[in-house]
C-alpha cells in the first residue's frame, strides 16, 4: 500500500471519500483503528440503530422547511457543500477561515452510536461519524476569556426560502459552555451510517451533542465564535420560556406544552421513560453540580 503525506494533498484526495466515510470498507483494509468501536461502554447506546430511512426523511432542518419530511424533499435547493468553508473567530489565538476538509484532515474519524432526543418527545439512535470537537477546538487556542463556544448554521435566503420568511431568528445559532464543547462526548460529525453525512441531517459537518435535545445540535455550520459571555440561540430567542439554553435532556422538566418524561424512539410504538442527560449521566452530569436545573432548563 503507497501512503503519501503532503500539506498540499488534501484528505479527499488521499482516500477516496466513499471508502474513508465507509467503515465497513475502511475495516475492510486492516486500518480499523481509524474508526474504533464506540457501539458499547461510555460513549455509545447499546441499543439498536434506528433505521437509517427513519434518520434520514424525519428531520427537524427548518432552512429546509418545517414539516419533518421537507428536509429530505428539499434537499436538492441547498447550495453545494464543496468547496465550504468554516470561520473561526473570537477569544483565539489562532483563528481564520479554513477549508472543511483542511480542517478536519489531522484527525481520525471516529464512529459513535449515540441516542438522539428531541424536544417534542421523540428519540433515535444512530450511528454517527466524526470528530471529537475538542480535537477540532482546541487547535485555535482559545484564549481564557473563552467561556462560551458559538455556533452559526449556513445563511443563504436566495437557496433557502424559508430564511425569508421570519420561522426563527436566522441565521441559526446556538451554543454551549466552554467545558461541555470539549467534553469527549461532544462530536462535529461529517457522516452517519459509515457514509456521508445528508443534507438534511446537516451536512457537510455538523454539531452532536447527545446529551442535550436535538434543537443543540446545529448543522451545516460556518462559524464558529469563542466568547466570554453565554451567547444567544435562535430557538431561546423565539420561545425562551419554553427553550432555555442549557437544553440538557431532563424528565423532569415539562415543555409548557407537553411532557419530557417519557419518549417515542422512532419506530416503536409504545413510550418508553426518557433518560436523565439521555443516558448519559455518567458521564456529563458532574458538569452542572450545584446548578438548578430546573432553572438552567
Amino acid at each position: 500500500m503507497l501512503l503519501r503525506h503532503s500539506p498540499d494533498i488534501k484528505a479527499s484526495e488521499i482516500t477516496p471519500q466513499r471508502h474513508w466515510l465507509n467503515r465497513r470498507q475502511f475495516l475492510g483494509t486492516g486500518m480499523a483503528a481509524v474508526l474504533p468501536d464506540f457501539t458499547h461502554g461510555a460513549f455509545g447506546a447499546d441499543e439498536k440503530p434506528t433505521p437509517k430511512d427513519a434518520v434520514t426523511t424525519y428531520n427537524n432542518f427548518y432552512e429546509l422547511g418545517t414539516d419533518k419530511a421537507d428536509p429530505a424533499q428539499n434537499a436538492r435547493i441547498f447550495p453545494a457543500v464543496k468547496p465550504w468553508t468554516v470561520e473561526v473567530g473570537g477569544e483565539c489565538a489562532k483563528g481564520g477561515r479554513f477549508d472543511l476538509d483542511d480542517l478536519i484532515r489531522p484527525h481520525r474519524l471516529e464512529e459513535r452510536i449515540y441516542r438522539m432526543r428531541c424536544v417534542e418527545a421523540w428519540s433515535m439512535v444512530i450511528p454517527w461519524v466524526g470528530i471529537p470537537a475538542a480535537e477540532v477546538l482546541k487547535r485555535f487556542e482559545p484564549t481564557s476569556r473563552a467561556k462560551f463556544v458559538e455556533f452559526t448554521s449556513i445563511h443563504d435566503p436566495e437557496h433557502l426560502p424559508e430564511q425569508r420568511r421570519r420561522t426563527l431568528s436566522w441565521p441559526y445559532t446556538e451554543g454551549l459552555r466552554i467545558d461541555e464543547a470539549m467534553h469527549p462526548l461532544t462530536l462535529l460529525a461529517t457522516g452517519l451510517y459509515g457514509e456521508e453525512l445528508p443534507v438534511q441531517n446537516g451536512a457537510p459537518i455538523r454539531l452532536v451533542v447527545p446529551w442535550k435535545y436535538g434543537f443543540k445540535g446545529a448543522k451545516s455550520i460556518v462559524r464558529i465564535r469563542f466568547v466570554e459571555a453565554m451567547p444567544s440561540n435562535s430557538w431561546n430567542l423565539l420561545q425562551p420560556r419554553e427553550y432555555g439554553f442549557y437544553a440538557n435532556v431532563n424528565p423532569a422538566v415539562d415543555h409548557p406544552r407537553w411532557s419530557q418524561s417519557r419518549e417515542r424512539r422512532i419506530g416503536e410504538f409504545l413510550r418508553r421513560p426518557t433518560l436523565p442527560f439521555n443516558g448519559y449521566a455518567d458521564q456529563v452530569a458532574h458538569l452542572y453540580d450545584g446548578m438548578d436545573l430546573r432553572e438552567n432548563f
